[in-house]
């Protein structure tokens, strides 16, 4: 599987970006797509995820009511809609795959140790 995203940059607190994470190599049945973001200093935490069978996703608390996670099953790609950007959501964001992984309403927080492929990441900068 072979993850690229997209989209990543500078914004001001308040502003939106939309992210993307175009997939290949892979069919999409049973695979679960996570979003993480890396702070500095702090550990890599998922924020998002959506399973690309049942369309189930999950929000971590912090990003709920502000990022919107998508699937485009033509393009084979997986948005982050991120709006009401603030300063703490600064970081680089990473977009991973793998099957198996639970994701949805009821379950926790996608960790990193779940998911097997990864893209190469993309910075975003939230300015106050």
């Amino acid at each position: 599987v072979q993850l690229v995203e997209s989209g990543g940059g500078l914004v001001q607190a308040g502003g939106s970006l939309r992210l993307s994470c175009a997939a290949s190599g892979f069919t999409r049945d049973g695979y679960v797509i996570g979003w993480f973001r890396e702070a500095p200093g702090k550990e890599r935490e998922g924020i998002s995820c959506i399973n690309l069978t049942y369309g189930t996703t999950y929000y971590t608390k912090s990003v709920k009511g502000r990022f919107t996670i998508s699937s485009d099953n033509a393009k084979n790609t997986v948005a982050l809609q991120m709006d009401s950007l603030k300063p703490e959501d600064t970081g680089v964001y990473y977009c991973a795959a793998d099957t198996g992984p639970p994701c949805g309403e009821l379950w926790y927080s996608p960790k990193p140790i779940d998911f097997g492929s990864w893209g190469q990441g993309t910075q975003i900068t939230v300015s106050s």
